[in-house]
């Protein structure tokens, strides 16, 4: 018997809440297959067979456990079942055979399938174990994302994925996994309710904000950028820009070089406020707040005053990429010396950002909207130009008002006039 093990998700994690299992007592399950996923106030995490054999449980999912609690067994020494190895040699071209032979064939065949539609790689090993076509998913996650709920909702309505294995093919499909109850619809004029509970993730955000305006003397101040020349420079640029590093160009890596420029100059913004001190940083980590299925994440990018534009989007497509996945390691979301989130793709006009303690400063970014302004190169004169409102919430008992002012206005010339950020001005 090999004992399956709740790993660590980190320093200073204790417990986790354990999900449902993805296979039943009694099922065969190959090394590395999905047995569930574990989450806790910092990330979510993959529990998988450390062999494979038969599957026996030890506890009930969805309860909460000690990090390193055995709650389920493999018995490795376990016949395997009559047609597995049949299955290991059939054609890969079958979805079927696919997902009997683990993960990646799996993946691949559901992929074949979906086209270049975006797929978490959970969703689209369990649409490959439950013969889903992903064709027919209506993704939910960001960006039309298919997110494993979107599949779970499709189990036994969405027409499997057909096969090309030959007739006389012994293969046995993976023991598919127990489906999520889905709530029924509500009828019409009814006054049902019902209770969830509230995940680990969700919690340690609710902390962490609610420690944020009590502890903080937080303030937000205002201000608005045109952003013109940033646009022209991406315009004329971003064909070139992605052909030569194989990322796009997008507005992200612009303010993240402006806000690390404005770091430098005014560096109480990148300190972080204890109760009798003050921490700072000679190096600039900034967290970028993304957007996922399970909550608010601030990924880190890690000395960014020493990479380039290309350097910059490749990390942020890299972190989020992995924070909608639920792919992020507890070190990739900690630390950060200051925060950018940028509403402005959900089409926020305004927010007032709340502090990432111990930080004492983040940068909201907001839609771009054209509007009537006074024309740069003609004063008094009235111009269409595409603006975005900026707001900076800061730590009041460390940094003064006309330092984030200032704060803000040196990001604001750094938009407006970017070969400021090539002359390091």
């Amino acid at each position: 018997m090999i004992d399956v093990v709740i790993p660590s998700p980190g320093e200073s994690i204790t417990e986790v809440t354990l999900g449902q299992w993805q296979r039943q007592a009694g099922d065969w399950v190959e090394k590395d297959d999905l047995l569930c996923e574990i989450e806790s106030d910092k990330a979510t995490l993959e529990l998988l067979a450390p062999a494979s054999g038969v599957f026996k449980p030890a506890v009930e999912g969805g309860s909460e456990q000690r990090v390193g609690a055995v709650v389920a067994k493999v018995d490795e020494k376990a016949a395997r079942p009559a047609g597995r190895e049949a299955a290991a040699a059939a054609p890969a071209s079958s979805a079927a055979v696919a997902a009997s032979n683990g993960g990646t064939s799996a993946a691949t065949a559901a992929a074949a399938a979906s086209g270049d539609r975006k797929v978490t790689p959970v969703a689209r090993k369990l649409a490959a174990d439950r013969g889903v076509d992903l064709a027919r998913v209506e993704g939910t996650g960001p960006g039309g994302r298919v997110m494993r709920e979107d599949v779970e909702r499709n189990l036994g309505s969405t027409p499997a994925v057909p096969t090309s294995a030959p007739a006389k093919s012994t293969a046995v499909a993976v023991p598919s996994r127990a489906p999520t109850p889905a709530s029924p619809a509500p009828v019409p004029g009814s006054r049902t309710a019902r209770r969830e509970r509230i995940p680990k993730i969700r919690q340690r955000i609710a902390e962490r904000l609610v420690e944020a305006k009590l502890r903080a003397a937080m303030l937000t101040t205002f201000n608005e950028c045109d952003m013109t020349e940033v646009m022209r420079l991406r315009n004329d640029h971003k064909d070139a820009f992605e052909k030569r590093h194989g990322v796009s160009l997008g507005f992200m890596s612009f303010f993240i070089r402006a806000a690390v420029s404005a770091l430098r100059k005014y560096p109480k913004v990148n300190c972080y406020m204890f109760e009798e001190e003050f921490e700072f940083h000679d190096y600039c980590d900034i967290a970028v707040a993304v957007g996922t299925d399970r909550g608010l994440v601030v990924p880190v990018i890690r000395n960014a005053e020493s990479l380039s534009f290309a350097d910059i989007e490749r990390t942020i497509r890299e972190l989020a990429t992995k924070a909608r996945d639920g792919k992020l390691t507890v070190d990739e979301m900690t630390g950060g010396t200051f925060t950018v989130s940028n509403g402005g793709i959900y089409g926020n006009l305004m927010s007032t950002p709340i502090l990432n303690t111990p930080q004492t400063g983040i940068l909201g970014m907001h839609a771009i909207k054209k509007r009537a302004v006074e024309d740069p190169a003609h004063p008094g004169q009235v111009a269409i130009r595409p603006m975005m409102y900026l707001a900076m919430s800061y730590d009041h008992r460390v940094i003064d008002g006309a330092e984030a002012v200032g704060f803000l206005i040196h990001i604001k010339e750094c938009i407006e006039k970017p070969e400021r950020l090539l002359f390091d001005l």
